[in-house]
């Protein structure tokens, strides 16, 4: 049964609306314990600037395009709220968007819902990015998913398994063999590490500029272009924060986009210069809807530093 109390908020999208197309950015892997599905009804465990606090979003009949209503609970359910619009993408304009290509055409208009949402929380994406960097995402889930429920605490309100991940000091209090343990080398830990002592101003990147926001997370060692950009979808709605450094989405930009193999970043650039301030969602519409390249080579290896 559902506490009594909960903050509430609505916001009906102003044309079509993908609501898990939309947040699904925010889930890392299928057993997120921050991130949970059922149904057409979508939990969340964040920690905001007041504390932690639980959303809980669904679409409801009404008006031409539904009413998304939501409900909050914790001490930072009023922060989260204020931010809903914003968070399931109502500043993000994709009629902006001008298709250059038949695929990137097909796509856009394939799905006139999806929206780029803008979370406002720095660190709670840039974490789970640096996990991710330069191992496979089933690890990286994994390292998330056993330092969240390690370290992290539970989600307040309602939902018996949702979890919120820790303050950035008890971010800094995990002992080395605990990152060991969960798969994180000293690299990646280091860079998170680096990265929560600098929490405050990691999190000022939220309202910055794309070009400034990009240098702010950068300044900070073990953070690169591949790492920023990613983080700076999610917590700013970035359009145009094109990931550059990763191993596939160039090559499956380019096979999309020409037909031919082994594009690399300045291939895939120069392909995406004509979606100059789009360019991240001329990317994701390639993904969502180009044509997937034949394998030739084989998945990358997944990799245990973790003691057996």
């Amino acid at each position: 049964m559902l506490p009594v109390s909960p903050l509430t908020r609505t916001w009906t999208p102003p044309g079509p609306y993908d609501l898990h197309g939309s947040l699904r950015v925010l889930r890392r892997g299928p057993y997120d314990p921050t991130y949970r599905t059922e149904g057409g009804t979508i939990w969340r465990g964040t920690r905001t600037p007041d504390g932690p606090a639980t959303l809980r979003v669904q679409v409801q009949r009404g008006g031409t395009y539904g009413v998304v209503c939501a409900q909050a609970w914790g001490p930072g359910a009023g922060w989260l709220l204020d931010g809903l619009p914003a968070l399931l993408g109502a500043e993000d304009d994709p009629d902006a968007f001008v298709p250059h290509h038949a695929v990137t055409h097909e796509a856009h208009r394939r799905n006139p819902g999806l929206r780029l949402i803008r979370s406002r929380r720095v660190v709670e994406a840039l974490i789970p990015t640096v996990l991710e960097q330069k191992i496979t995402t089933e690890e990286a889930y994994r390292a998330w998913l056993l330092l969240v429920r390690r370290f992290g605490e539970r989600a307040p309100g309602p939902h018996p398994n949702l979890w919120v991940m820790p303050h950035p000091r008890d971010w800094l209090r995990i002992p080395s063999w605990e990152w060991h343990s969960a798969g994180v080398d000293q690299k990646r830990s280091a860079a998170i590490l680096r990265a929560l002592q600098r929490a405050s101003r990691m999190e000022e990147a939220a309202h910055m500029d794309l070009e400034n926001a990009l240098a702010r997370l950068q300044a900070i060692p073990g953070i690169g272009p591949w790492t920023a950009a990613e983080v700076l979808q999610r917590s700013n709605g970035e359009p145009d924060a094109i990931t550059v450094g990763d191993l596939h989405l160039p090559r499956l930009v380019g096979y999309a986009l020409t037909g031919a193999r082994g594009t690399d970043d300045d291939g895939m650039l120069e392909l995406l210069a004509p979606y100059e301030g789009q360019r991240h969602r001329a990317s994701l519409l390639v993904l969502l809807g180009g044509p997937r390249m034949p394998r030739r080579q084989p998945r990358f290896p997944v990799g245990n530093i973790a003691p057996l």
